[in-house]
């Protein structure tokens, strides 16, 4: 988990520059993107090599860019972080229970359907 204290520094680097000014939602939301592609970028042709350990110094930038974004988008829309994601894994707990997804990836929809074929031959 982020801490207050990391995300009360990061917009106060962001307000020592008077860069809010600049922050509305929607170009947050390009340049969160962005930097999601600068972090995918690193895995790009990586072949095999699906951790790209080498370059573990760049994923950590390029997160750490993510983050903040995120940061700053949550500060625009005056969301708790904690909130939030405490919100959205208790969402994600009922669309996929332990019993019906534990060591599976398949998507909350396709376990429904799997659960309904269960029934359906039992």
């Amino acid at each position: 988990m982020i801490s207050k204290e990391t995300i009360e520094k990061a917009l106060e680097f962001r307000d020592q520059r008077d860069w809010k000014q600049f922050h509305n939602a929607k170009d947050l939301a390009i340049s969160l993107c962005l930097e999601a592609s600068e972090l995918l970028e690193i895995y790009q042709w990586s072949a095999d090599d699906l951790y790209c350990k080498e370059k573990i110094a760049k994923v950590a930038e390029e997160l750490a860019d993510v983050l903040m974004y995120s940061i700053d988008i949550a500060d625009a829309y005056g969301l708790d972080m904690d909130e939030i994601i405490l919100a959205k894994l208790k969402r994600n707990a009922e669309k996929y229970p332990v019993s019906k997804s534990y060591g599976s990836k398949a998507k909350y929809s396709e376990l429904k359907l799997q659960a309904k074929e269960k029934e359906g031959r039992g």
